[in-house]
């Protein structure tokens, strides 16, 4: 039975391929022929009309890949100043380290206590200490979530506005008073 269907099956698509291949040489033969007819008689008129000989193509593969630039050198560079002129260049080398350990130990703790805390009111109990710096590593700890807090979450919600205020000193040494409107980051556990 099954060897009588296989057989049936087999003789039905090659009737088929038969008859594909039958109708594609009868079309050539159709577009032969009608080429053969305008041999003698080519058309009047401009038939198609090129701009160039070549096309632009742009292949997406054919980019180059990204290539990290030369770091420029500044051990090389001189500054020139006038005799009048004090360039103060301390300010170039004062950089502000935030110790992300102390960060993440702060906010296990407060979340021992509960179990959602918003980084304002976190701020509140921990006040920041290296000012704007301190908060952007905050929002980087919030971003790696989980990865990077063992196990805790982070989140935003756009819908409500913070403001988060810190001080610091200025040049002259008196208090200055700092103030960012940010989304809600909520820390989870």
């Amino acid at each position: 039975m099954v060897a009588q269907l296989s057989q049936q099956l087999r003789r039905f698509l090659d009737d088929r391929a038969f008859q594909e291949n039958r109708r594609i040489l009868e079309l050539l033969r159709s577009i032969e022929t009608k080429a053969l007819a305008l041999r003698d008689m080519p058309p009047t008129g401009e038939v198609m009309l090129l701009d160039e000989m070549g096309a632009d193509i742009a292949l997406p593969q054919e980019r180059p890949l990204f290539a990290l630039h030369a770091k420029p050198r500044l051990a090389e560079l001189i500054l020139e100043s006038g005799e009048d002129d004090d360039i103060d260049t301390t300010r170039l080398f004062d950089q502000h380290v935030v110790d992300k350990t102390r960060l993440r130990e702060a906010l296990r703790q407060a979340l021992r206590q509960q179990s959602q805390i918003s980084l304002r009111a976190l701020l509140e109990t921990q006040p920041l200490q290296q000012g704007l710096a301190e908060l952007v590593t905050w929002l980087e700890l919030a971003h790696a979530g989980s990865r990077g807090l063992d196990g805790l979450r982070a989140t935003v919600d756009d819908d409500v506005q913070e403001i988060i205020e810190w001080a610091v000193q200025d040049a002259p040494g008196s208090t200055v008073r700092r103030r960012v409107r940010m989304p809600r980051v909520i820390f989870t556990r």
